[in-house]
């Protein structure tokens, strides 16, 4: 069985892009060559700057021989309809085969497809594959038509068998022919040479000047920068995405240590690092004593007679350069936080943050504002959360963030120290934003929770508000981040917080804004007075209705016509909140499934009292699933659903609900009686239990009718032809049904 090895050999492949395209290039290859009936062993890819390499071991030698048959029309169908079928089939009317079948008697053709030689199909897959290369970007060049990321220099396309003999694929793509030859590295190579295996070529490359596994070049990297810097008694600032860039930058990483001028030395560490990794590929070595940056670690692609000395001047008075910039816009925005950064925030009225949503200063005032009413309920002053929230976004119209946005948040941070802010405002300029993604921590402290949650509350209810929320898959504006970031901050801290209050607050504020154009004086003093309601009172759902029919009811009150500020907003906010709620709720599911608990246990405890609490949601639904995972609980859902299904039946035929009026005086058997004590039992410690928020005991109390249910079922018909006690008994079911829907929603479980 041969080996097949493709070497496609061009100009520089981006960094970026050769991962990716390595994983195309063994994905398309071999699939293709499947479906043309060449199986492997297995197969691997490589990626250089210069070069993607496939390898495949195993390979058949030529595909095999197939036979099908195909059905064709009926042996008395119009003659054109058998002579397409002949075209198709590729076979002779002298060919078909006649069979009888149930409608009468019906031509079929046995076709034949003789197997192919490997080389034949490689060439044709290849041609196919490299033609219609999904690269993100590619050029054209020259008078030719084909496609590639950068000029497509030459391809080797070898089958190598068992003995070791190689043979060329006779294929030809754009002009150019495959053959056996490569070369290795751009300057230190010796020019082209020929291979007749995979072991042959990847040697021969090593011997040339070229690592051909890109793991194994950042391997190289990286142990020889953390052994320089080790040496000088320092430490490499680990950084993985930096690393693998480096490594598919280079074909032969050459590294080297360089020292940063003492007149740098004061800025930011963070400000070092991002300048030197975003401009020159570098790497950042601290001073693990002091955490300063001290030094640079380069990977250069070419061994120099002097050791690296040339290349490293070279670097460094770049360098200097770049941290000339950085060290002026540092030093003058220091000089604005000295000040107060007054300056910035009255420049952030010249900010768009979205077009309906107006400013990002206006952002900051709504923000300011919830930020204050959330601090109480996360344990921050209140004083002090406003004034972060003012601050927390000054710092995007600082110089040094505006040359280096990743910054923002973090140069917050400092230059609100330098503004003499207290520790935990400048702690809140840099945490507010997090978390970033599934895997950056939450904030922790109570004045940047508040300021956090405020500002991604302030986001999701302004999309919310002018009708942008996500759709399938797209979600431009991370409104399902901001809404996770929301639940991972609450739940990690534990805090207790109605939701509800908040979103409807916030929605009222961008309504206002939204519309303060057009409304008038009174209008606003009443939404205004809506607001201070819902801060001093947790006004929220079906509440801020009753507040605003309180409030026009007033003397003076305004009028609400149709159109109004005040019917839009009496009409309109109510039903936004119920629906980012239920946004919530949706990642609730989302983020509890990845921690294991199931989607239909989290449905049972969502429509409860305290749905805007995720806290108690959470806390349900673990006490629940934990239930579910007992033969009690189990059987327990059984016996619900079956005197569910027997209520809701006899509901819809007699036309009445079965909710109240059961008495045990009516009761017949003894195992009646024991269901109506079980349940008094059962209705007081769960009502007990609930009240105090003991879910888990109340899942007990519940989980304790199993036996009683159980029995209940065992013993007696409900619909009997008495209908005094058959009345009864559906209104027991009733007891059992509302009973076990004070603890969770059993109706949602599934199974």
């Amino acid at each position: 069985m041969p080996d097949l090895l493709i070497e496609l050999f061009s100009e520089e492949i981006p960094a970026r892009m050769q991962a990716r395209a390595a994983a195309d290039l063994r994905a398309r290859m071999t699939d293709g060559l499947v479906e043309a009936g060449l199986t492997y062993a297995g197969a691997q890819t490589f990626a250089t700057p210069r070069r993607l390499t496939l390898a495949v071991e195993g390979l058949l030698a030529a595909s095999p021989t197939v036979t099908e048959e195909r059905k064709g029309p009926r042996a008395d169908a119009p003659e054109k309809a058998i002579e397409g079928f002949l075209r198709g089939a590729g076979v002779t009317r002298e060919e078909l085969e006649i069979r009888d079948e149930k409608k009468g008697q019906v031509f079929y053709a046995k076709i034949t497809r003789p197997g192919r030689p490997a080389e034949a199909i490689v060439a044709e897959v290849l041609d196919h594959v490299v033609r219609n290369f999904p690269w993100p970007k590619a050029m054209r060049w020259g008078s030719g038509s084909l496609r590639w990321v950068r000029p497509l220099q030459s391809i080797l396309c070898i089958l190598t068998d068992d003995a070791g003999e190689a043979r060329i694929v006779d294929l030809e793509i754009d002009g150019i022919r495959a053959g056996n030859t490569t070369e290795g590295h751009r300057f230190m190579g010796g020019g082209r040479f020929a291979v007749s295996s995979f072991e042959d070529y990847e040697a021969k490359l090593k011997r040339d000047h070229v690592i051909l596994d890109a793991q194994q070049r950042a391997d190289h990297i990286w142990h020889d920068a953390t052994s320089q810097a080790f040496a000088a008694g320092l430490e490499v600032v680990e950084d993985q995405g930096l690393l693998s860039e480096v490594a598919g930058l280079v074909e032969w990483p050459v590294v080297l240590m360089g020292q940063i001028d003492e007149d740098f030395l004061g800025l930011p560490a963070e400000v070092l690092q991002t300048s030197m990794k975003e401009h020159q590929k570098f790497f950042s070595v601290r001073n693990p004593a002091t955490g300063r940056i001290e030094r640079f670690i380069t990977v250069a692609n070419i061994e120099s007679a002097d050791h690296g000395a040339t290349i490293l001047a070279g670097n460094q008075k770049v360098l200097a350069a770049r941290l000339s910039d950085a060290k002026f816009f540092w030093e003058n925005d220091l000089r604005i936080a000295h000040a107060g950064m007054e300056e910035w925030i009255e420049q952030l009225s010249n900010v768009t943050f979205e077009r309906q949503l107006g400013t990002q200063a206006a952002r900051i005032r709504r923000i300011a504002a919830l930020a204050r009413d959330i601090a109480a309920d996360v344990g921050a002053d209140a004083g002090r959360a406003e004034q972060a929230a003012r601050v927390a976004k000054a710092d995007l119209s600082s110089e040094m963030v505006y040359e280096f946005p990743e910054l923002q948040g973090l140069m917050g941070r400092y230059y609100a120290e330098a503004a003499g802010l207290p520790d935990d405002v400048a702690a809140a300029c840099e945490e507010h934003y997090r978390p970033l993604g599934p895997s950056d921590a939450v904030p922790v402290a109570p004045v940047s929770v508040a300021v956090a949650l405020a500002d991604k509350l302030d986001t999701l209810t302004g999309f919310w508000a002018i009708d942008e929320k996500p759709t399938g898959s797209k979600d431009p504006f991370a409104l399902r981040r901001a809404a996770l970031g929301v639940i991972r901050i609450i739940l990690d801290g534990g805090f207790r917080l109605k939701l509800d209050r908040y979103i409807d607050a916030q929605l009222l504020r961008h309504k206002i804004s939204l519309n303060h154009a057009k409304a008038s004086d009174d209008e606003i003093d009443t939404l205004e007075e809506v607001l201070d309601e819902i801060a001093d009172h947790g006004v929220f759902g079906a509440a801020f209705r009753a507040v605003m029919d309180r409030l026009q009811e007033k003397e003076n009150a305004p009028e609400t016509e149709e159109g109004s500020l005040l019917r839009i907003v009496g009409d309109v906010v109510p039903d936004l909140s119920t629906d980012l709620l239920a946004f919530f709720h949706d990642r609730l599911k989302v983020y509890l499934r990845d921690q294991g608990l199931r989607h239909d246990v989290i449905d049972a405890c969502l429509m409860l009292d305290g749905g805007d609490d995720l806290a108690l949601i959470v806390a349900r639904a673990k006490a629940l699933g934990d239930v579910l995972e007992t033969e009690d609980g189990v059987n327990l859902v059984q016996g619900f659903k079956r005197a569910n299904n027997i209520l809701s039946q006899a509901e819809e035929k007699d036309g009445v609900e079965y909710s109240f009026g059961a008495d045990p005086k009516y009761a017949e058997v003894s195992e009646e009686k024991d269901l109506f004590a079980a349940l008094a039992k059962a209705e007081g410690e769960i009502a007990k239990a609930n009240a105090v928020e003991d879910f888990v005991g109340a899942m007990a109390a519940m989980a304790a009718l199993r036996g009683p249910i159980d029995a209940f079922f065992d013993a007696v018909q409900v619909n009997t032809d008495n209908q005094v006690v058959r009345r009864n008994r559906l209104n027991l079911l009733g007891k059992i049904r509302d009973i076990c829907l004070q603890a969770a929603d059993l109706t949602k479980l599934e199974g």
